[in-house]
C-alpha cells in the first residue's frame, strides 16, 4: 500500500528499538493522544510535523491509530535523512498484542 520504502516493526519489537535510543513518535491528534498513548512516546501531531521537524531524532519509530498516517510520516522522515520505521498496525495492534497504554 505504501511501497517497500516504508520499513515496519511489530509491537513486540518496539522495546528493543527504544533500548537502542530510537524515538517513539506519536503523530495522532490531540484528542487521540488524550485517550491513551504508549509510555515514553513523544507527541507531535502529523499536521505540526513540518514546523516541529527539529524535535525529531535521527532514528524514529512512528505510530498512529492503525498505521496509515505514521507510514506517511515515516516515509517523509526517511526522505529527510532520518532512519524511520512504522509501527505496523498502530496503537490498535499495540493494545491487541496485550501491551499497555497510559492515559
Amino acid at each position: 500500500m505504501f511501497g517497500s520504502d516504508v520499513a515496519t516493526v511489530q509491537p513486540a519489537e518496539v522495546a528493543a528499538r527504544l533500548a537502542q535510543g530510537w524515538m517513539l513518535l506519536d503523530v495522532r491528534t490531540d484528542e487521540e493522544w488524550a485517550g491513551g498513548r504508549i509510555a515514553g512516546s513523544v507527541h507531535i501531531p502529523m499536521d505540526q510535523l513540518m514546523q516541529r521537524l527539529g524535535e525529531v531524532n535521527g532514528r524514529v519509530v512512528c505510530v498512529c491509530a492503525v498505521g496509515a498516517r505514521s507510514a506517511r510520516v515515516a516515509q517523509f522522515l526517511s526522505s529527510q535523512g532520518r532512519e524511520a520505521v512504522n509501527l505496523d498496525g498502530g496503537i490498535y495492534a499495540w493494545t491487541n498484542s496485550g501491551l499497555p497504554i497510559e492515559s
